[in-house]
């Protein structure tokens, strides 16, 4: 900027320079040709010196007004460069700042990147993850099939179970109805074998008094005396049965 500046400074000077140097060399032209030896007379030469006067004022007037006119350009230029300097300046600092903001965001899409990548990595492991409890669930409903069967098998068993249990159950009352009757039958043959007992035994005491005992009394107190052996044989034929 200060560079601008100065060239601005030069082309000024150069210009009033070379303005001046125009001007000098108007008048050593006019002073030659005033003074060359020449044919013309002295009014003709007083003419053409207020003629060439009045062009050299005139002159100076185009050359203070180029000068005014040119110092006004040149403020202008000035203005002008100071207005591109500072928006130079606000250029700068949005540039500056517009860096600031890419570094920023290359930093950001580097972080960005980095965790995209991490988040690959994670996808990657929950779908191998995903594969191995899908390979754990189809051996765990291979299981459960399994014991569903082995359920349903025990569940069978049980009811069998309980269908022999109710059979044997029956079978035991049956057995204890059974038992009961044939305890009530061995009771009837017992009262019936002391009945019998009682009549033999009332029988035999007037016979033992008159007569000794016959060997017919004898075989024929045998019958009764095995009435006891047939109700054990009974009863024990009835456990066999049941």
């Amino acid at each position: 900027m200060a560079a601008a500046s100065k060239s601005s400074q030069t082309a000024k000077n150069l210009l009033i320079a070379v303005l001046a140097l125009w001007s000098i060399i108007s008048l050593i032209v006019i002073v030659v040709w005033a003074t060359s030896p020449s044919m013309k007379s002295s009014e003709q030469c007083r003419a053409e010196l207020q003629d060439v006067t009045e062009k050299m004022e005139g002159a100076k007037v185009v050359y203070n007004k180029n000068k005014a006119a040119l110092e006004e350009m040149v403020e202008a230029e000035r203005e002008k460069q100071d207005r591109q300097r500072a928006e130079i300046l606000v250029l700068l600092g949005r540039l500056n700042a517009t860096n600031a903001s890419l570094e920023e965001c290359r930093q950001e899409t580097v972080a960005l990147n980095m965790n995209i990548s991490a988040l690959q990595e994670t996808v990657e492991q929950l779908r191998q993850t995903e594969a191995n409890l899908t390979a754990q669930l189809g051996l765990k409903e291979d299981q459960i099939d399994i014991l569903q069967q082995n359920l349903t098998l025990a569940f069978h068993q049980t009811e069998s179970c309980f269908s022999l249990k109710t059979a044997a159950e029956s079978q035991m009352l049956a057995a204890q109805s059974q038992t009961k009757a044939c305890e009530s039958t061995q009771q009837y043959l017992q009262k019936q074998l002391q009945k019998c007992k009682s009549v033999e035994t009332t029988a035999q005491q007037p016979q033992q008094q008159q007569d000794p005992p016959l060997p017919t009394k004898t075989s024929a107190a045998s019958p009764l005396a095995g009435i006891p052996a047939l109700a054990l044989l009974v009863c024990s034929a009835l456990h066999l049965i049941t």
